[in-house]
């Protein structure tokens, strides 16, 4: 009986997807998107990953209204790619949540540094991000041409969403 028990247990779970693996992949510069990121792995049951910067990035490296600060300068070079101090490994996981936060419209330059040093065949992308005004606009698609192979499956932007909200976002993609 527990043998049947335990099958039964074990194919429920196969079956409601239990055993995928899902990974919260973030960026924070200033830790706007690492809380977001941090609460909604919590309502996912995800396990959490933090795309560290070789460089951490000062409140003058951030400044927007300054065209020599570092983040600027990134921002306009669209070879830019910042190394990640960290190794990141995504191969056991089936999605990845991919959170960041836009940078003059787009996701930070790493965050692609992220993506195309990763193997995307048969892994699911969502992005979301944390904005100070213009949203997610196509940084989630556009991060998407850089993920090779991903199937990308939509994003937006949770700079005022709940993790609750997060959580039944996602899973109305995943379905």
């Amino acid at each position: 009986m527990q043998k049947i028990f335990l099958a039964l247990l074990i194919g429920g779970f196969i079956m409601t997807g239990t055993f995928a693996k899902t990974a919260v992949v973030y960026f924070s510069a200033t830790g706007t998107t690492e809380r977001m990121a941090k609460n909604a792995a919590q309502v996912l049951g995800a396990d959490v990953i933090e795309i560290e910067s070789v460089h951490k990035y000062t409140s003058a490296d951030l400044n927007w209204n300054d065209k020599k600060s570092l983040s600027s300068i990134e921002c306009n070079d669209s070879k830019s790619r910042p190394a990640i101090a960290n190794k990141i490994d995504i191969s056991t996981y089936d999605t990845v949540i991919l959170c960041y936060p836009i940078w003059w419209a787009y996701a930070p330059k790493i965050v692609y540094t992220f993506a195309e040093s990763q193997n995307w065949s048969g892994k699911k992308l969502i992005t979301l991000c944390t904005s100070g005004g213009s949203g997610l606009g196509r940084s989630g698609s556009d991060l998407a041409k850089f993920a090779k192979g991903v199937d990308f499956k939509g994003g937006r932007d949770f700079t005022r969403g709940s993790a609750s909200d997060i959580k039944k976002y996602v899973e109305g993609l995943l379905k």
